[in-house]
């Protein structure tokens, strides 16, 4: 892009009012229709003699009229961007239902129409002979089961003429319906029947075959829970993959998982959950009947025969608890793990999980395990989904980021990360193995209802895995404020307190305190100042809301789905939270590259950023930041495996203006940048115990240097991003060239002071102003105050010093006139600013008071006082001693400063 273009792109006003009205004054026949030709519109309505300085003026009014309307146009799609995602979703899931559909509609017609054709005489044939053989093969079995009763009938005369009466009632027994007996104990296993069971068993114990029975139940158990998942699976994969194929029906059931599709993948876990939790429910229900028979039978009975069957029944049944478990484990490990969930939303994963956990919720009830193959199994498949979904909310923060244009997110003024719904989760009290679904169905429950278990909830009917997807919060969220004030009301009541106050001197309402932060200020304020307040500070008239943007806020949302994973499955909780660090390492180092970064920094010799700042910002840029994605790099690619856990660094949007000196150098849109950080990071604080208690014992220290070597530099950018302002808003060169005009050898005590003195004192009170300007639209927090006056006030006392270093020639009563310059400068800017005490108001004074040192007292001084430059100490050399001390004496003193290791203050 052009540098003119450039320029007139970044002076398009920001106000919404004045945005409006440019599009207000776009001609109506450019809204007419799509075949417009502008072009040919606007080169009809040239004059016929051209003017060039007309032209560029019609042609910046015609730029700045499209800058507004891009700006409008950006603006509404970002506003109306989350009910479009909204909306695009509920198309795609229709599109799915319809497609569906219309894969069963189009198989029902095709089996029809093959009926159609193919229902002939033929067809009637077969079909009739089919019949027939069905009916012969009935009657051969009855044929046989006569020819046996013959031959028990036969068998059954010879015992009796033996006498061996027991022996022909034991035959009898056996005979009737043996075979059906294991037919009815398998249908125990699906949906247990007390009556039924009862007669089975009452049937198995009159042949003398308890223990047969049991054998036979645990194979029941067994090929019920393998019948039951692989026809689970089946019956969705036949229906997704819309064609008669019998292939699926041959496949092991490993392989059959993996043709499960995305969309049905939900709906199948669920059922599969469901029929399993049936097997389970039976068997924990067979467990009760052999626990009431015992003690129904406990009385009466004490042959060791009986005994010892009763044992074995026990222990076989326990035993099969494991047993029945690790089957369950292993079906639904190889479910988990036949699809890639890489890609599935953030929503069904996070559905996925929850039913997970209520599984292993079951299995702990069922047999007392911590069901390490379904953990280990879902901790894959949630690492390689986490890495996914972490990489593209990086590129989507870097995304917002870089179209943010930092004006302030309208929340309401008692705003709380708990209103938000991704947060809603940490104030419900749950067992690491209660599933969030339970967890939401008993907030309403009685106390007697919570303490039941799952077997017991749902023993009659029910089942736990029911419409498990719909429990999702409804409610909406209220968060955003209306406008920039709670009401009306308190908007028309400040402006008239503020229109009262026509008796207070100028100066004293240009002040301006944040009494309503509660943070503590840079600088210690007397009580006196704080009794002394009037209402015409800067935040008068907004509200102590939060200073956040709609990218902090989606940040925020981030974090709190983050946890609710973690709180899920506290496996990979140490990923998540590694995870979560670089969400805010990335902001923070947005906001420092955007606002903050400038090279004079190290030649103000104020200390802007702490060694501590430094180290978190190279550490950010080296572990987090893809320097080979852009600048002089961009052609040069480090390893794959590198590049893909890093993030471009982010840039600052064209529509972002820092160099406009009326609006303080862009001071609003870097105060709501900086606080929006320092709020984000009061906001890991407040969270910072919830995730000690998440964290592996093994990995707290990780969390506690996050905390203490990144969270708590947010409130440090303050410095360097501030610093920025103060020192273009106050002319400092014109003053240094005014002092330079100053005569100081003179003879007499001035009683006057110098006019650069008046002159700062105006740059200072057009500062005050300027802010006053800024804070109408932005509040500006008491810390931040503090901060820009500070630099201010730090700026023109080094400047002065640097003023007075200049000096040739000086005189006793020239000192003194600097004296009196300095007092003045300070009693007027005290009228200005609350700040105390004044920022390096020694710094001056001490170096005025240098001029009358002595020889030896100055080489102390020298020693002492490393604060000042070396020109600044030759200076006093030169021109306070320079006339009282020998050439040799000077050079040693200068050779003394030479020799000095001056590390800045």
């Amino acid at each position: 892009m052009k540098q003119e273009e450039l320029r007139e792109l970044r002076e398009q006003p920001i106000d919404p009012q004045a945005e409006q009205e440019i599009i207000d004054s776009i001609e109506e026949v450019y809204f007419s229709s799509d075949s417009f030709d502008m072009v040919q519109h606007e080169l009809e309505k040239l004059p016929p003699e051209l003017n060039l300085q007309e032209l560029e003026e019609y042609r910046d009014k015609l730029k700045r009229q499209q800058a507004a309307v891009s700006k409008k146009v950006a603006d509404l799609i970002l506003e109306k961007q989350p009910a479009y995602v909204k909306e695009l979703e509920r198309v795609t899931a229709l599109q799915t239902n319809l497609q569906l559909a219309a894969v069963i509609c189009t198989n029902a017609r095709r089996q029809l129409s093959v009926a159609k054709e193919g229902f002939t005489e033929a067809s009637l044939g077969l079909l009739a002979n089919q019949r027939r053989r069905q009916l012969l093969t009935g009657l051969l079995k009855s044929l046989r089961t006569i020819k046996t009763l013959q031959r028990t009938d036969v068998r059954l005369s010879e015992m009796l003429e033996e006498e061996d009466y027991p022996g022909a009632i034991q035959l009898c027994l056996e005979c009737q319906k043996a075979e059906q007996l294991d037919v009815a104990l398998s249908k125990t296993c699906k949906h247990f029947d007390v009556l039924h069971y009862t007669k089975v068993q009452l049937a198995y114990t009159l042949l003398g075959k308890t223990q047969t029975a049991m054998d036979q139940l645990h194979m029941h158990f067994t090929q019920a829970i393998h019948n039951t998942v692989f026809q689970v699976v089946l019956g969705y994969v036949e229906l997704c993959a819309g064609n008669a194929d019998t292939k699926f029906q041959k496949m092991q059931y490993k392989d059959l998982c993996t043709h499960i599709t995305l969309d049905s993948y939900i709906p199948c876990l669920t059922d599969l959950c469901k029929a399993l939790w049936e097997v389970m429910l039976s068997y924990h229900r067979t467990m009760q009947w052999h626990e009431e028979q015992d003690k129904q039978e406990n009385t009466g009975k004490s042959l060791t025969s009986w005994w010892w069957i009763r044992s074995y029944v026990k222990k076989k049944l326990e035993h099969g608890l494991t047993r029945i478990w690790q089957d369950v484990q292993l079906k639904v490990k190889a479910y988990i793990l036949g699809t890639d969930m890489s890609n599935f939303k953030y929503d069904d994963f996070i559905v996925v999980l929850d039913v997970i956990s209520r599984l292993m919720q079951v299995g702990e009830e069922f047999c007392g395990s911590k069901s390490e193959v379904l953990q280990e199994s879902i901790k894959r498949q949630s690492i390689n989904y986490f890495k996914n979904y972490h990489r593209a909310r990086l590129e989507e923060l870097r995304m917002f980021l870089e179209n943010e244009t930092w004006e302030l997110c309208p929340v309401k003024s008692n705003f709380n990360i708990a209103q938000l719904h991704e947060f809603k989760f940490m104030g419900q009290c749950r067992s690491p193995s209660v599933s969030p679904s339970k967890q939401a169905a008993s907030s309403a429950a009685t106390p007697t209802q919570e303490e039941l278990s799952l077997f017991q909830q749902y023993v009659q009917e029910g089942n736990p895995f029911e419409m498990h997807i719909e429990h999702k919060e409804e409610e909406t969220e209220d968060v955003l404020a209306s406008n920039g004030y709670e009401s009306d009301e308190l908007e028309k009541s400040v402006y008239q307190d503020y229109d009262s106050d026509s008796d207070v001197p100028e100066e004293l309402k240009q002040d301006y305190v944040d009494e309503q932060t509660g943070d503590a200020p840079l600088k210690s304020v007397s009580r006196e100042t704080m009794r002394s307040k009037r209402k015409s500070d800067y935040n008068l008239n907004k509200t102590n809301a939060p200073i956040l943007t709609n990218t902090t806020l989606n940040v925020i949302r981030l974090v709190g789905k983050y946890m609710q994973m973690m709180n899920i499955l506290k496996p990979i909780a140490f990923d998540v939270i590694h995870c979560v660090s670089q969400l805010f390492d990335y902001y923070l180092y947005a906001v420092y590259t955007f606002f903050g970064r400038n090279d004079m920094y190290e030649s103000s010799g104020l200390g802007l950023i702490s060694s501590r700042l430094r180290t978190t910002l190279n550490r950010i840029q080296e572990s987090l930041i893809d320097m080979e994605a852009v600048g002089e790099n961009a052609g040069v690619h480090g390893p794959a495996e590198d590049r893909k856990e890093k993030v471009p660094s982010p840039h600052l949007s064209q529509m972002v203006v820092l160099t406009n000196s009326g609006t303080l150098y862009g001071l609003a849109q870097r105060v709501v940048a900086t606080e929006s950080l320092v709020f984000l990071a009061e906001q890991f604080e407040s969270l910072q115990s919830h995730l000690d208690t998440m964290m592996p014992a093994a990995k707290k220290p990780f969390l506690q240097q996050f905390y203490s070597q990144t969270v708590s530099t947010a409130s440090e950018l303050r410095k360097p991003i501030y610093w920025i302002v103060a020192a273009k808003a106050i002319d400092y060169e014109q003053m240094l060239l005014m002092m330079a005009g100053v005569k100081w050898d003179i003879r007499e005590i001035m009683s006057q002071h110098n006019v650069y003195v008046d002159v700062l004192l105006k740059e200072f009170e057009q500062f005050n102003k300027r802010l006053g300007d800024v804070s109408r639209h932005v509040r500006i927090p008491l810390p931040v105050s503090n901060v820009l006056w500070e630099h201010c006030i730090r700026l023109a006392n080094r400047t002065l010093v640097e003023g007075y270093a200049n000096v040739k020639k000086c005189s006793n009563e020239g000192r003194a006139l600097m004296q009196l310059d300095f007092q003045q400068f300070l009693m007027k800017l005290e009228k200005l600013t609350d700040l105390r005490p004044i920022p390096d108001k020694e710094f001056v004074e001490t170096y005025i008071k240098a001029y009358y040192l002595t020889e030896n007292d100055m080489e102390q001084f020298i020693k002492n006082h490393r604060e000042y430059s070396m020109k600044q100490l030759a200076n006093l050399v030169n021109v306070c001693l320079g006339s009282h001390i020998n050439k040799k004496a000077r050079q040693k003193l200068l050779a003394a400063i030479d020799d000095i290791d001056r590390p800045k203050r």
